[in-house]
Order: structure tokens, then sequence, then C-alpha cells
């Protein structure tokens, strides 16, 4: 059931932050990429994405769901607080809790076997309630199905991946299993459906408005008039009738499903009703929701244990018998523990007597899970390890119940609210039920369980349930835990006589199955009818009784108030506590003949004493007949016909008939036919003892083998889901890595260039095409040294210069010949791989043969050139001159060109000749001048300057003029003119 309270945990806008829980295990990183690929980013919502992760490896998950979503993806650290529209992700190794809007990290066991996604939607469940959303994707095993119980408990949503498109289907189905998943879409159809669900609200339908668009809305009811009929269509569905129940409660579960059904108001949920009777028996379930667990509240087990049941235990002798009824035991959880911590009192004290555990509960769907006692493998965080290995057996990822615990419990369907309760019972257990229930049906169902209890006999309730006007008559043993001790017995209540007379006034007895606690289940009506069938057939219509195939009676036909009666004490309708004593054997003999041989038998004529209308004591004859009745559902059923004899009634005496003389030839032959049998078990025992020695030594070496290897089991499991979420990581890795490649490849293709990859011992890793020209390389090549090929560069100096490169981790340029007259320009660059020590280093070939060429045709024509020509950078320095300039310099006293070649700056040059104050000034002029041209003030200068040697007066014309493009600089030419001045004085 739904809680009663609401924690609401405010957003930045003052709204409840709705938060999305993803489990998801092995193969769930595809769904969780399909997934968040499909959610839009400004959803309003908080994703937390739980996964089985090892701690000896490095999660790669936030890099690779960053790139399938523009959500930002966060791996949690410690009290980390959640915003809206953020993906966060638990980190390797820890367990997460939600505390508030914080998440919480707790280390991980390295060797425990535990269950994050319960954990964490156990704790969400906790502090979100309704505003909760769960999400289970593909995965083995069962984690999260415990978790999901506790979300739907909370009034949150759940939803669960198709398993036919799952990689791994365990977790969803184990989920789907507990029948509270409110949706089951493929992936990408859940983001839709989520933020559909957020943007409602859930919980939050409008209840008292009546949708006029709905379905029926031309007959609509008032809110309260269409709750009543909701419930009223339970009551005929089940047999429960919520009016009962908190109404509080069955509200909130009632908008809850409208929330999934996506409706407004309760008249068109009604009506989804009266047409879908599959949603009807979802909305039962819910109401009905198997909250339980193994030990819950472990400190109140143990108070009970130590002031209930180890007393209890003490005061029984071998042979006696404890009865103990557990009422609402749910799914059964807490049916087994009381009844391990019997066995273990039994153990204790070294004493066995005989248990007798009645666990019962109204939903059928529950008892007959809790009788079939296999759980979970979440069950390993509520069970210590010694009970696990003592009471359970485990069965792939599922632990069943053991033959020893099961067969002290007898599970039936009971409502503790119609059907009549037990009794002679030691110990009463109907913990958390009673919060349920309207206080008026609270003390009806408290009568119902103090009649139960023998004097001095102990009632176990839940913590949040009390006596209340019943405390006077009991005592208190553990106020804390909720033991109390009977002290006055309580007489049968006053609702179950009433129905039992009024059921005896309309047909003599109660042979109904309605009630019934042996069966759990009602007959099937084509039971009845086949018997009816046969019956009108073969007799008309005597009185007769249908018996099932424990010999219960479960329908009556005609009168039959003068064969049966009811008897004392708890009500029973085994056929042999009915009859009246002379006819016990002959039926006995008679059905058991007939299921036997599957025919028709009759007894001979017997006599009875009864009574008759008008207090007469008269006699009756009666002949017994038993017939077969059919099967239904694998069960099988007989008649048993009651034919009175006429003419057999008087007034006188009836003498009392000696049934040992009329059986004493059937006995006789029954008695040999059973002295052949113990004779025949008798050597089938003694065979069978001999073989069982054998059997019991091997068994007792296959349980030592089948502990251990279970408890490995266990371990591999949990390693198998680490092992298969980082495989899923390193596959997309990989994928990420040959993309990689493929474009690295179709870049080297593109540029044209040869490439070279060698590592740290510079051994060949990788080249390009144009690569293998140089060096004559093949693709079996790879993982030789660079040095054992044979290349076409003139580079002696080059495993010199790799070596260099490696050590010094700087990049190398140098321009080298080849063969052929071409020219390579060689780059060497060194790298590193991240997060490891290895490191390599790149050769980058480029053909600059044409560039080269180039070069030196456009040095030719400047050589060519009478005129002295410099080429200057920004700065002012000569980078390149042609011949007549060099022949200049080596006249004029600097012959290896240090002060006016290539590397000297010219400005220093113009400075450095001044002399004369003539000198001084034509050295300003030019200084100023090529300035102004360096630094784009104008584009040309010119300057007419005297530059005389020893022997003669020589004069020069300087031109400078700005060079654009990318590389600007400044060409500088000095013309003679002295023989042109001569000619024009």
């Amino acid at each position: 059931m739904a809680r009663s309270s609401r924690k609401d945990h405010p957003g930045p806008g003052g709204d409840a932050l709705k938060v999305v829980a993803i489990g998801a295990s092995a193969g769930g990183l595809d769904a969780l990429e399909k997934f968040f690929a499909a959610m839009p980013a400004e959803s309003g919502l908080v994703f937390v994405v739980i996964q089985h992760l090892s701690p000896d490896h490095k999660s790669m998950m936030a890099s690779l769901l960053a790139r399938h979503t523009r959500l930002p993806v966060i791996m949690v650290e410690d009290d980390m607080a959640i915003e809206p529209n953020r993906v966060y992700l638990i980190p390797p190794g820890a367990m997460m809790h939600m505390e508030g809007n914080h998440l919480r990290l707790t280390p991980k066991g390295p060797r425990s076997f535990v269950l994050p996604i319960d954990v964490f939607f156990q704790s969400l469940a906790r502090n979100h309630n309704a505003e909760c959303i769960g999400v289970i994707l593909s995965g083995t095993g069962s984690d999260g199905t415990r978790g999901a119980v506790a979300i739907n408990e909370a009034g949150g949503f759940l939803l669960a991946q198709d398993p036919e498109e799952a990689k791994f289907d365990g977790m969803p189905r184990s989920v789907i299993a507990t029948g509270l998943v409110d949706a089951i879409l493929p992936v990408e159809a859940m983001p839709e459906r989520i933020v559909a669900h957020a943007s409602r609200g859930a919980g939050d339908a409008p209840a008292g408005r009546v949708d006029k668009e709905g379905p029926g809305a031309g007959a609509s009811l008032q809110p309260d008039a269409a709750l009543r009929a909701i419930l009223h269509l339970l009551h005929q569905l089940g047999g429960v009738n919520f009016e009962d129940y908190k109404p509080g409660t069955v509200l909130r579960r009632i908008e809850r499903r409208m929330a999934v059904r996506q409706v407004g108001s309760l008249q068109a949920y009604l009506d989804i009703l009266n047409v879908d009777r599959a949603e009807a028996l979802i909305l039962r379930h819910e109401l009905l929701i198997p909250v339980t667990s193994f030990f819950r509240d472990v400190e109140a087990y143990a108070a009970l244990a130590s002031q209930v049941i180890e007393p209890l235990v003490a005061g029984r002798e071998a042979g006696q018998t404890v009865r103990v009824w557990c009422a609402g035991v749910s799914t059964g959880e807490e049916a087994y523990s009381i009844a391990m911590l019997f066995l273990e009192a039994f153990d204790a004290v070294k004493r066995w007597p005989s248990l007798k555990l009645f666990a019962t509960d109204v939903e059928a769907v529950n008892i007959e899970v809790a009788a079939a006692g296999s759980y979970p493998e979440s069950i390993v965080a509520e069970i210590s390890p010694e009970r696990l290995e003592r009471f359970f057996s485990r069965r792939g990822n599922r632990f069943v119940v053991k033959s020893e615990l099961r067969q002290s419990i007898v599970f039936a369907r009971h409502n503790l609210l119609s059907d009549p309760p037990f009794t002679k019972m030691d110990l009463v257990v109907c913990r958390n039920t009673l919060i349920y229930f309207r206080s008026h049906a609270q003390e009806r169902v408290l009568r119902r369980l103090q009649y139960a209890l023998i004097p001095k006999g102990h009632l176990f309730l839940g913590s949040s349930e009390s006596l209340g006007e019943l405390q006077r008559d009991f005592s208190t043993l553990n106020a804390r835990h909720k033991v109390w001790q009977v002290q006055r017995a309580s007489s049968l209540p006053l609702d179950l006589e009433r129905a039992a007379s009024s059921a005896a006034r309309a047909s003599g007895l109660v042979l109904s199955t309605a009630g019934r606690v042996s069966r759990g289940r009602r007959l099937a009506d084509s039971a009845v009818d086949q018997g009816q069938a046969a019956l009108m057939r073969d007799f008309g219509p005597p009185p007769a009784v249908l018996v099932n195939a424990a010999q219960e009676v479960v329908h009556s036909f005609g009168t039959v108030q003068p064969y049966l009666r009811i008897p004392e004490g708890q009500l029973s309708f085994e056929l042999n506590r009915m009859l009246l004593e002379p006819l016990i054997p002959v039926a006995s003999a008679l059905l058991f003949k007939s299921a036997r041989e599957g025919c028709r038998v009759s007894s001979d004529i017997v006599r009875l004493r009864t009574s008759a209308e008008d207090g007469r004591e008269v006699g009756v004859f009666v002949r017994l007949t038993a017939l077969p009745a059919g099967e239904v559902d694998g069960q099988r059923h007989s008649l048993l016909v009651f034919e009175r004899q006429p003419g057999s009634e008087r007034s006188d005496p009836v003498s009392t008939m000696d049934l040992g003389a009329e059986t004493s030839e059937r006995i006789e032959a029954l008695e040999q036919e059973l002295a052949a049998l113990r004779e025949n078990l008798q050597a089938t025992i003694e065979e069978l003892e001999t073989s069982n020695e054998e059997m019991q030594a091997t068994n007792e070496e296959m349980m030592a083998s089948n502990e251990e290897l279970q408890s490995s089991n266990e371990e591999l499991q949990s390693v198998n889901e680490e092992l298969n979420t980082v495989n899923a990581e390193y596959q997309e890795k990989i994928e990420i890595l040959n993309r990689t490649n493929a474009d690295l490849e179709s870049l080297t293709r593109v540029v044209a260039t040869s490439t070279v990859f060698v590592d740290d011992e510079l051994n060949l890793l990788r080249f390009s095409a144009e690569a293998a020209e140089i060096f004559r390389l093949r693709d079996t090549d790879i993982g030789r040294p660079l040095e054992d090929f044979n290349h076409l560069l003139d580079y002696p100096g080059l495993i010199d210069d790799l070596r260099t490169t490696l050590d010094g981790e700087t990049m190398l340029t140098r321009e080298v010949p080849g063969a052929g007259g071409r020219y390579f320009v060689v780059r060497i660059l060194p790298y590193r791989i991240p997060s490891t020590a290895a490191r390599g280093a790149v050769l980058n070939f480029v053909d600059v043969t044409g560039l080269h060429d180039a070069v030196e045709r456009l040095q030719d024509v400047v050589d060519a050139l009478g005129e002295h020509i410099a080429v200057l950078d920004p700065g002012g320095t000569i980078v390149m001159v042609n011949r007549a300039w060099a022949q200049f310099a080596a006249e004029n006293g600097d012959p290896q060109m240090i002060h006016s070649g290539p590397g000297a700056n010219y400005l220093e040059v113009c400075t450095a000749g001044r002399g004369t104050e003539a000198c001084d000034a034509y050295a300003q002029a030019a200084l100023c001048g090529l300035n102004d041209v360096l630094e784009g003030r104008t584009e040309r200068f010119a300057l007419e300057y005297p530059c005389d040697s020893p022997t003669e007066q020589r004069w020069f014309v300087m031109h400078a003029r700005r060079l654009g493009g990318s590389q600007p600089g400044v060409v500088v030419s000095h013309v003679a003119i002295t023989e042109w001045r001569g000619r024009h004085g």
C-alpha cells in the first residue's frame, strides 16, 4: 500500500524535483545510449544511472554517454546535490543512496555480493515518494526487483525495457513478474512516456473533477458516487470490501493508476474499469500490494525470539505441537522468517516439537508465490549467509526454500475482515496490516486475533499498530516492538455467529467454499455443474454431497441434515468430521473404491438413529452410493449419495447395528493384503537402507562441493556483471578507435604526404602509401626497426635525429636532398599516449622539389642583374642578395659578407656608415627612408649618394620598395651612376 505521508523536495523553481532512477547492467550501455538520445535536453528531470561497475577498472561511461546526449553527464561525488536536466553516474566501487536532494556514497565491500540498484531505488522511494520514477533496462539477475516494489509502494512510476529487445532479459523479466510495472516499452519510447507522466504529475489527478470529454460523460457521477462504484466493482471482482480500508490510502492508489492511464476524473476511470477487466485486476493488486521482506525490523524479530519463541519452545516436549498463525503474510517472507526462528530454537534445545504455522493472505496470487518459496537473489541483503545456507537452495539466480522449512507452513487464502479466524494458536503474528484499515475494521480484526489465541498466547503486531480498546485484555511483554500476551479469552465475534446461523437456516449446513482456509481458492463452477448433471442422470434429486480428492465437502445437494452435522470448534469441511459416526467407515470405503476403479459403487443398507421434526427418535435406513464426478483443473471430484429406503421409519427404539460383524470379512481380506504388502515393503526397506547409506556418503560430499560451488558462483556472477559492463564500454571505445583510424587513413590519403609512425624503440608502427616509396616498405614490415630499411634520402643523421627528438621531446625540421634531384622537408614530432608510459615519434616528409627549383630559378634571375640587390625582412635583416651585391661587398672590405650579407641587419649598416658630416647626412637620410618603407608609411624611397673609393669618386642611386603578401619586406637596390653624372655634369 502507498504510504500515508509524502515528502516534497523543491527544485530550483519551487516545484518538487522528479528523479528518474535508471538501473542497468549487462547490455545496458546500448540501451542507455538510445534512452538519452531520445530524451529532450530541457525535460526538467534529474537522471541517476546505477550500474554494476568493476571497482578495478576506470569507468568510461561518462564520456561514452556524453556522445549521445546534450545533457551534462556527471560522475557522482559524495554529498553531491542534484540539479534538473543532468545525468548522474554511480562511480566504480561505491554504493549510492539518496538523502533529500543529495547523493551519498559509501564504499562497496571488496568481496560482498551487493545489489546497488535495489539499494538506491529503496532510498529514493523513502525520500521522494510519488515524485520518483524507476526504469529497469537490460541486465542479468534480479537486481532492482525489491527496489521496484518500494517505488510502487511510495506511489512512484515504474517502467521496464521490453525483454524481447533487451540484450539480457533477466532484470526486466524479474521486475515484470512482480506485476507492479506500469509500462513495458522499447527504450526509444520511454523518454516520451516519462516526460508525459512527469508533466502531468504523479498522484496529482484532480479526483474531484468530472471529465466532460471522457467516456460516459452523459451519465457522469459525482466523485464520491464514482469512488463508491469503483470499490463496489472491486468487491464483486475479488470479494474484498475496500470500504473497510482507509480512504486516503485507497484514493492515492486509484489516483496513481489514473495518472498511469492518463485520465483526469474518477468517472472516466470507472468507465475504463467497466470495459477493461485487466485494469481492474491491476488496481486490486496495487491496493493489496505485497510489501514485505525477510526479518523486516531485525530488532523486533530478535525480541520476539528471546521473549516468546525460546520460552515457548522450552516448555514443549517432542511430539507436542506449536501452533502459529501469520496473517497478511503477502508473498511469504514473514512466515518463513518466523518459521526459521522456531527451527533455530528447536536446534538450540535439542528438542523438536511439531510446528504448524498457518500463513494467510487475502490475495490468492500472493499465496501462490509464497507457497512456491522461490525468491530473487536480492534476499541476500536480508538474510544472513548462515541462514541462507541452511534454509535455502540456490537455483540459477533465485533462492528456493528447503523442504525442512517449507513443510512446517500451511499457506491459505483468508480474509481477516470476513472469514472465520483460526483457533488454539500459541502465537499470532499480524504486522503492518492493520495500518491500512479504518478504526472500526481494526477493532474487528483484533477481536478475531484475540479469539484465535489460547490462554496466555502471544500477539505480535507491527511497529505502527496498537491494541486500542483491547489493551485491557492483554499484558505488555515489549512495548517498543509490539509484543503482547493475552490475559482474557474472547468469545466468538457476533458477526461470525450471525453469519453461521444465517447459513444454517438457509441450507441446513454451511457447505460453500466461501471463507474456507484449507484450500485457499473457490471451487470452479464447472465442477458443481458436472456433479449436478451426474446426480440428475443417475438418481434424480436425492440428497448428496460433492467431495474433492482430499475428501472435503465442497458442495451439497438437497437436504443432507439427517446425515451430516457441524462439528464443534474450528469449522472444518472434512467429510469424516461432518458425517454421523456409523456412516464414516462405509463412506470412506465407498469413496476409495470409486476413485480407484473409476466406477459407481453402493453399500448395504445402514441403519441410523436420528430425530424427527416432532422430536421423536426414529430409525432411518439409508444406502450410500459413491460415483466419480469428473475432474476440474486436474482435481478429481466424487459424489456421495444418500438413498433413504422407503418404509424404514418406526417409533420403537432401534437397536444399534454391529458394524464389526458386517465388515469383518472385508477387514480380513484387507489384513491379508496388508500382510503381503508388509513383507514386500520390508524387503524393499532393507534394499533401500543399503542404498541409502551409500547415497548418504555421496550426498555429504556433494553438499560440501555444492556449498563451495554456490559461493564461487555468487562471486563469479558479480564479477561477470562487472565484466559485461566493462566489455560494453570497451566495445564502444573500439568503435570510436575504428572511426578515428578510418579518419586518419582518409586524412593521410587526402593530404598525400609521406608519414611514418615509430615507437620509442624506433620500430615501425604505421606508414602512409607515399612513405612506402621513400623507405620501400610493405605491410609485413610493421614492427621492424626503421634503421633496417634503406631510403631515398641523403640524410645519414636520420636515426640520430629521431633519438634526439624522443629524448628531448621537441620537434625538429630539416631540408634534405633525395635521389633524382628531389628535395624534402623532414619534420620529426614526438608524442605520448595518455594514461600510459608509451611514447613514439611521427616523421613527415614533404616533397619541396618544385619549390626548391623555383627558388633556385629566382636566384639565377636576380644574379643576372647588374644592380646590387638585397631583400630585407620586416625587421631590416638581410635575407637574400644577388651576385653583384656580394661582389661589391668583397671589393669594399667585406669578402665574407659578415656585415652586409644574409643575416646582417641593413639598418645597422647604414648607421655604421657615418663618418664626415656629409656622410652622416646621407646615412641618416637612408635610414629614415628605409624605416618609412619598412613601417608602411610609404611604398618606395630613392636616394642619390656618393660612395668614393680610394682611387676614384663614385655615385650611386639607392632604391627601396615595399613587398606585399604574406611575407612583407623590402627590396633594396643600388645602381652606379658615376658615368651618368660625368656626362651630365
